[in-house]
This record gives structure tokens, C-alpha cells and sequence, in this order.
């Protein structure tokens, strides 16, 4: 009889004990409100603006106060790890943010907000990425197909919710809400982290050679960054000396910051982890990914709210189907990822925005809810497939050591990654609706006939007004031009997007197979 070789069964995955569970659900409850909080205010700032009497030119600093902060933070959250532990770190980070909320809710002066906001946003960021390298650190890769797709999941659907959050709380309650919803879950998370976190050990000496150097040129280049992004384009670019002068800063600024970095012993922020061949592909599909989720979040508000004149609920509804995609998703994904080559994974994430976002360039000026149906699927899909497998690709290969630094580094391109695309989306639609009004202005004029009779149409629905009939439908069929020419603007911002989520695929031949497919399962 001829005997049969039983492969050898493969060892079972290490138990993770109940106690680090119980706190990294904490952990996860933290990271959500801190992300939520960036985006929270985004459909609620005409009421803000009412309730602390702030100019239309100073409300937008309840959300740029938050980002500089935030985008300032989280590279740093390496190395206070280290210095404090991730007991100690994310505690006091769940309070402060927790305190800060409360001050924001209290806030009755523009100036008394914009420090409340940016001390929220800094103490905050220190979140997200611990809890990405926690989760690296503290279960086996055998646990990845449940928790990349949970972390996944709460970074890119606490943005995506965000506006509808917002709306709900203000329409039902007041704008107050938007910070005061804050209060009890922070302190349970802040209760749960310091009773419950025993991940690792504080090393206070690491203290007494901290870098402030380094902390306040990380601070001027990644702040005013952040500000020259986000306002640059409103500002008109390099027209404005404040965004002129900003940019001088954070270029030399970032020469020192680098120069420091690499010449120091013991960097405030350590870049070795960008040898590993995976991780620096990993933080540019980021960047990427940073562009689709903010700047669609972006976007699509834009349109519906312009264009449509839907109210910040409706807006929230209408996105609210992104969120129901990736909710979907997130299980599907995670098995795929433990199952599928990860470059297939990646690449039919970003053909997934790419196919919705070319079919969202077909936009008129009657597209609602069914219309973007399916260009929002696609795109909660596409996030859900593309974060899930990122996250596995850039920090599965990293020890525990270089996940600490390395998680704020790969959060950070994510974050930058949407700034940028904020600003292409901002600096493009101005300069392509000025070109497509002056087309259209070139076609609706007395020599149309088509444009007279419509004028004249619009004149004889005005006759009630008398004299003023004319100029009240000329007034009208004005506004309809604009209306057009800002439609085809976000077409084109669609079709651009498009490119750029294609051409994305030809980095693929730069991932390791290797570390790949152990980052993605082992297989």
C-alpha cells in the first residue's frame, strides 16, 4: 500500500489576549472621531459662522486651523510613542481632544475658535496613526483580513460621513453639537486607553534630547504647506504676497527640516522606512488614494449644493451612499486581501475610480441622487479595495520599531495627498470656468438666433415686471450661463481625475512580489 505525505498543519495564529482587543476597540473609537472632526464642519459653516460673528474670509479657518494642526502631528507621533508610550500618548491625546471639543462648543469669537480648533486638530492627530501601527504591532497577519478592512473602513468613512453628521446635528440641535457630541465618547475612550493599553513601555530619558528644533521646523514647513494649499487657489497663487511669502518659508523651511533629519543620530522623524521598496510605493498610492477621498468629498458637495441648491442634508444623503458601498465592501475586501495578488488589488481599486469618475465627466446640469448612484458606488468600492490592500503593502513588511514612525509618515501623505487634490480641484475649476464662460459668451450673444428667441421667452414670463422684464430675464439667462460653464468645469475636473487614476497603474511593477504577497496573507 503506498503511503500518503500529509502536509504538516499550519501553525495555528498566536491568541491576541481579550484586554488588547477591548482597547484597540477603544483605540478605533478615538481615531473615528478625530478624522470625523475634520470634515464634521464642513456643511455647517454658515450657522458657525452666525453664532461667532465671523467674516465669510475667516470661517473657512474652522477647518484650515484644524488640517495645519493635524497634518502637523501626525509625523511626530513616532517619536512621542517612543518618549511616553502608547498608554500614556493615546490618553492624554483622547482628553485633549476631548477638552478642546468642549472649548470649541463654548467658543463666541472667530479668534477664540481658531485656537481651539488647531489645539483639537494637534492633540488629536496623534491618534490615527497609533492606531495603524498598533494594529501591525498587536496582531498576527493572520488577523489582517479582519482589521485591515475595520481600520480602513473608519479612515475613509469618518470623512465621507462627515457632512451628514454635520448637517443632522446643526438642523436638529444647534452648530454647538458638532463639538458637544464629542464629549461623552472621548471621555470613555480616554478612560478605556489608560486603564486598558499595555502595548509597550514609556522611555522618558528619550525626552531630554527631544529635537525642538526639529518640532518647529516640521511645524513652519508642513504648516504653512497646509495654508498655501488650502487657500492658494481662492487667493489666486503666487498674485497674493501673504501665499508668496508663505511659500518662501515653507521651502526653506523643508531644506533645514530634511537637511536635519537625515544629519541627526536620533531624527524627530525617522525616513528609513523609505528604503523599504513597498512602503514608499504604498505612501504614493496613498497620496492618491488622499486625492479620491478628499477631493471627491470635496466635489461632489460642490456640485450638488451650486448646482442643484440642495440643502446639507440632502447633500449628506446623496453621499451617504459612498459610505453604504465601502460598509458593504469592507468584508469582501478583506478576504480578497488575504487571497488575491495585491497588485491586482490595488490596480482594480484604481480602475474603479477611474471608470467612475469618466463616467461622472458625462455631468449636466440635471444630474441628482440616481445619476451619481453608480459613480458613488464605484467610488466606496474602489476606496474600501484600494486602503484596505495600501495599508497592508506599505506597513505589513515593517518591524515594530518602524511601524511607529513609518504609520505617521504613511497618514500624512494620505492627508497631503487630499490637499493637493483640493488644490488641483480648486485652481482648475477657476481657470476652466473662466474658459468655458467665455465660450459660452461667444455663442449667447444678438447674433444667435437661438439665444434671442430665448431671451425673448424669458422677457415675456417677466411681463409682470413691466420695464423691468428685460433686464430681469437677461439677469436670468446670465445666471444660466454660468450655471453651464460651471458644470462643464467639474466635468473636465472629473475627466482629469480620471487620467490621474490610471496612470497611477504604471507604478505597479515597482512593488516587491514578494513582500507583497506576505504582506497580503503569505501566500
Amino acid at each position: 500500500m503506498t503511503a500518503i505525505a500529509l502536509a504538516p498543519p499550519r501553525p495555528a495564529a498566536p491568541a491576541v489576549p481579550v484586554r488588547h482587543v477591548v482597547a484597540f476597540i477603544f483605540m478605533i473609537f478615538g481615531m473615528f472621531m478625530a478624522i470625523l472632526d475634520i470634515q464634521i464642519v464642513s456643511s455647517s459653516l454658515s450657522e458657525i459662522q452666525a453664532g461667532i460673528s465671523a467674516s465669510a474670509d475667516e470661517i473657512s479657518w474652522v477647518q484650515t486651523s484644524y488640517l495645519i494642526a493635524e497634518v502637523v502631528m501626525i509625523p511626530l507621533s513616532g517619536t512621542l510613542t517612543r518618549i511616553f508610550s502608547t498608554r500614556y500618548l493615546f490618553a492624554m491625546s483622547a482628553a485633549g481632544f476631548t477638552v478642546m471639543s468642549l472649548m470649541c462648543a463654548l467658543s463666541d469669537s472667530i479668534n477664540s475658535m481658531m485656537v481651539w480648533r488647531a489645539l483639537q486638530g494637534f492633540v488629536g492627530g496623534a491618534m490615527i496613526p497609533t492606531v495603524f501601527a498598533t494594529s501591525f504591532s498587536i496582531f498576527p497577519p493572520a488577523k489582517r483580513a479582519i482589521i485591515s478592512p475595520v481600520i480602513g473602513l473608519i479612515a475613509t468613512l469618518a470623512p465621507t460621513i462627515g457632512p451628514t453628521v454635520g448637517g443632522y446635528l446643526t438642523d436638529l440641535f444647534s452648530w454647538h453639537w458638532l463639538f458637544l457630541v464629542n464629549i461623552i465618547p472621548g471621555i470613555i475612550v480616554t478612560l478605556g486607553a489608560w486603564f486598558l493599553i499595555d502595548f509597550d513601555k514609556p522611555d522618558f530619558k528619550l525626552a531630554k534630547t527631544f529635537d525642538w528644533t526639529g518640532l518647529a521646523l516640521l511645524a513652519c514647513f508642513l504648516g504653512t504647506l497646509e495654508y498655501v494649499l488650502e487657500e492658494g487657489a481662492g487667493d489666486d497663487w503666487f498674485q497674493s504676497t501673504v501665499i508668496f511669502q508663505l511659500t518662501v518659508v515653507c521651502v526653506i523651511s523643508s531644506v533645514f527640516f530634511f537637511w536635519r533629519m537625515f544629519t541627526k543620530s536620533n531624527p524627530l522623524v525617522d525616513f528609513a522606512s523609505f528604503r523599504n521598496r513597498n512602503f514608499t510605493a504604498g505612501c504614493i498610492f496613498s497620496f492618491t488614494m488622499g486625492i479620491g477621498l478628499y477631493g471627491l468629498t470635496y466635489l461632489y458637495p460642490v456640485y450638488l449644493a451650486r448646482i442643484q441648491h440642495y440643502s446639507a442634508l440632502q447633500i449628506g444623503e446623496t453621499m451617504f451612499v459612498t459610505g453604504v458601498a465601502m460598509f458593504l465592501t469592507a468584508p469582501i475586501a478583506g478576504r480578497l486581501s488575504t487571497r488575491v495578488d495585491p497588485r491586482i488589488m490595488i490596480g482594480g481599486g484604481f480602475v474603479g475610480f477611474a471608470i467612475g469618475t469618466w463616467q461622472a465627466s458625462a455631468i449636466t446640469v440635471d444630474w441628482g441622487f440616481w445619476q451619481l448612484l453608480v459613480p458613488q458606488i464605484l467610488r466606496g468600492v474602489s476606496l474600501m479595495m484600494c486602503m484596505v490592500t495600501v495599508t497592508n503593502i506599505a506597513l505589513g513588511s515593517l518591524t515594530p520599531m518602524q511601524l511607529r514612525g513609518a504609520s505617521g509618515l504613511f497618514n500624512l501623505t494620505r492627508n497631503l495627498g487630499g490637499a493637493v487634490g483640493l488644490a488641483i480641484i480648486n485652481t482648475t475649476m477657476n481657470q476652466r470656468f473662466d474658459l468655458h464662460i467665455q465660450r459660452l459668451h461667444e455663442d449667447v450673444n444678438w447674433a444667435s438666433p437661438t439665444a434671442v428667441e430665448r431671451l425673448n421667452n424669458m422677457t415675456g414670463a417677466f411681463q409682470s415686471l413691466g420695464s423691468n422684464a428685460g433686464a430681469a430675464a437677461l439677469q436670468q439667462l446670465s445666471a444660466l450661463v454660468r450655471r453651464q460653464a460651471f458644470t462643464l468645469a467639474i466635468a473636465d475636473i472629473f475627466l482629469l481625475l480620471t487620467v490621474l487614476f490610471m496612470s497611477i497603474l504604471l507604478l505597479m511593477p515597482i512593488l516587491d512580489k514578494s513582500k507583497a504577497a506576505a504582506a497580503g496573507g503569505g501566500h
